[in-house]
This record gives structure tokens, sequence and C-alpha cells, in this order.
């Protein structure tokens, strides 16, 4: 799993995020289209989503497993964004003759467009769909001019999430909350306390019988801890 973090800056405006489902965003910030975790084609939840309708400038990879990279091949020669991810990610891209990448690893900062992007730790395995290494899997913290937020990818509670809470402000957190593969929504609770946000966007739930969620348990678990737990619809765009 990767985190990424963008520096804050004074004025934030509200950012417009779309679910293409699975763990699959799409955030645009300042006039950048950010793309995370793309598996839309194969996903039948997903079926009437065109993704030559997706415009992004860049790609970021959590993690190698195919339920979030299915369409990055295609979607990074078609429209020439930068991916970026742990350098074992960006070498088996290369060799597909992908060009634009940023090579990264846990605990490293980059500087975009955007703001600043750092790669922090996530627990969870991580193999690329030919069974290749990935690297270790990570989770985003994004700081931008619009919002900080934070991106889990797929991962077990851990208590590094902590640090998170400690030196960053949150507006909101994407928490997987499928359980079997990872969290389940009580323990997406527990890591939204660890990294200080009231505000969660749910994700990894429902794609495949083993992580299908009970939504109306999910949301009342959370109303009962003052947590605001968001369950968009695939397709759907909101604004925080």
């Amino acid at each position: 799993m990767l985190y990424f973090l963008v520096k804050r800056h004074l004025g934030k405006r509200k950012m417009k995020i779309t679910y293409y489902g699975q763990s699959c965003f799409l955030f645009e910030m300042g006039g950048t289209n950010v793309l995370l975790d793309p598996f839309i084609s194969p996903n039948p939840l997903a079926s009437e989503i065109d993704i030559d309708s997706i415009s992004c400038d860049y790609i970021l990879l959590s993690h190698g497993h195919a339920d979030h990279v299915a369409d990055a091949e295609y979607l990074l020669k078609k429209t020439g964004a930068t991916l970026v991810a742990t350098f074992e990610i960006v070498t088996w891209y290369q060799k597909k003759g992908i060009e634009n990448v940023h090579s990264m690893n846990t605990g490293g900062k980059v500087h975009l467009p955007f703001g600043t992007v750092k790669m922090v730790n996530a627990i969870h395995s991580s193999s690329l769909p030919d069974g290749s290494y990935a690297g270790s899997a990570a989770g985003f913290v994004i700081q931008s001019a619009d919002k900080t937020f934070y991106y889990a990818g797929d991962t077990a509670l851990h208590l590094d999430m902590k640090l998170i809470g400690e030196r960053y402000h949150l507006d909101f957190a994407l928490l997987p909350i499928g359980d079997n593969f990872t969290m389940d929504v009580e323990d997406a609770l527990v890591a939204a306390n660890y990294v200080n946000t009231k505000k969660i966007i749910g994700m990894h739930y429902d794609t495949f019988p083993y992580i299908e969620i009970d939504h109306v348990e999910a949301l009342e678990l959370a109303r009962r801890q003052q947590k605001e737990l968001i369950l968009m619809e695939i397709g759907q765009t909101i604004e925080l």
C-alpha cells in the first residue's frame, strides 16, 4: 500500500472525487487529475463505466494485485499519464513500454504539480498479475492545496497509522472495509481514530463474495462511533 503526502497551502477549495469501484478513485486537484488503483473493465459492478472517458495526468498504484492494476497499462498508454509506484512496479511497467514514470519506496517523498506525495507503510502482500515481485504494498497520504487525505490501499490495521494522525491534519481517509483480505469496518473505525479523522470513504468491498458487506450495519457502526462513513456509488462524483 502506498501513502502519498501533498503539502498543504492556504485557502482550501473543494475537491472532486469520482468512484470507479473496488479501490479506484479519480481526484481532481487544482487542474490535475490523479487516478488511484484502476480496476474497472474486469469489475462486473463497474460495467457501465467507459474507461475511454477517463482522463488522468497521474496514476498511483498502491500495490501490484490485479484488482488494483488491471487497467493501468491501458490507461497509461492511452492518456500518457505518469505512473507513480514502487520501484518494482515501475520497472515491470517500463518493460511494457511505459515511459512516464516515477518510482518510490516507503518513506520517500516526491513533489508533483498538485503537491507533495509521500509513500508510507501498509500491511499487505504485493505481486503483479504474472506473479512478479512487486515490492512492499503501500498507501497514500495526499496533501494538496485542496485537501489533505489518506488513501490506505489494501492494509491491515497497524500502529504506524498513529504517526499519520500525529503528523498531519487529515480532512478524510479512504479505508478498506471489506474484511477477509483487508480491514473490516470495525478495524477501519479504529484506523480512523489512529489517523485522527471523522470522515471515512469506504473502499475494497462488495466486488467479490468474500468482501460483501452489510451497508446498513456498517453505516450504523460508524454512526455509533460518531464517524461519517461515505459509501459511494460506482460512477458517482462528490465534492469534499
